[in-house]
């Protein structure tokens, strides 16, 4: 639990509001997802936000298994790309 500005207590949550998804400036990783997916959908989707979500926290969670983990979807993704093309 930290103070934040104006007094008000702000409660740390790991499910809604995990630390190792936040910038230093507090900009969450699904908001960089929501901001830039444009028409992706389906398994498209799914594994492009992962490979976005795994590059964003690697320094602060798994490291390099969260490296192999966005490698991992972004073959996914690109399998799912050429399927559509």
């Amino acid at each position: 639990m930290t103070v934040g500005k104006f007094n008000r207590i702000e409660i740390h949550d790991d499910i809604t509001n995990p630390k190792h998804y936040q910038g230093k400036h507090g900009l969450e990783a699904i908001q960089v997802v929501d901001n830039f997916i444009g028409r992706l959908a389906g398994k498209s989707a799914y594994c492009w936000g992962n490979v976005i979500k795994y590059l964003l926290r690697f320094q602060n969670k798994n490291g390099i298994e969260d490296l192999k983990k966005a490698r991992q979807h972004l073959d996914w993704l690109i399998e799912e790309i050429e399927k559509e093309e």
